[in-house]
């Protein structure tokens, strides 16, 4: 969070808490679906192309690009990627200034790579509902 407020600027201890809850709500919305889909199809590990799968079905698809650059820099044993996996942080040239902008997923020649190349899905909006 400090990295996108200026130098001198200040976060309260709510507004990090705040982030954090949201970011536990955004994980478990995106792994319950990654589940249920593996339900259907009668797996018992959830992998990253299942998170990937999700997040498109659940209308993330400005992050699906730079995140797949991110697993696949990752399952190539990436060194630098590895060792920042672990404190938490994610490598800029990976993800891109903006943290997952169809700019920095075109700036990796993907563009259109995750549905054309993978077989995911488009999501199926109908009165409001996401529907695989």
């Amino acid at each position: 969070m400090k990295k996108a407020i200026p130098a001198n600027g200040k976060i309260a201890k709510d507004a990090k808490e705040t982030v954090q809850e949201c970011v536990s709500e955004f994980i478990s919305f995106i792994t319950s679906e990654a589940s249920d889909k593996c339900q259907r199809e009668k797996r018992k590990t959830i992998n990253g192309d299942d998170l990937l799968w999700a997040m498109a079905t659940l209308g993330f698809e400005d992050y699906i690009e730079p995140l797949k650059a991110y697993l696949q820099k990752y399952r190539e044993g990436d060194s630098k990627l590895t060792a920042k996996a672990g404190d938490g942080s994610v490598k800029k040239d990976v993800l891109g200034s903006h943290g997952g902008s169809s700019s920095s997923a075109q700036g990796m020649g993907q563009q259109g790579a995750y549905n054309q190349g993978m077989g995911y899905m488009q999501p199926q909006y109908h009165n409001g509902d996401v529907s695989n």
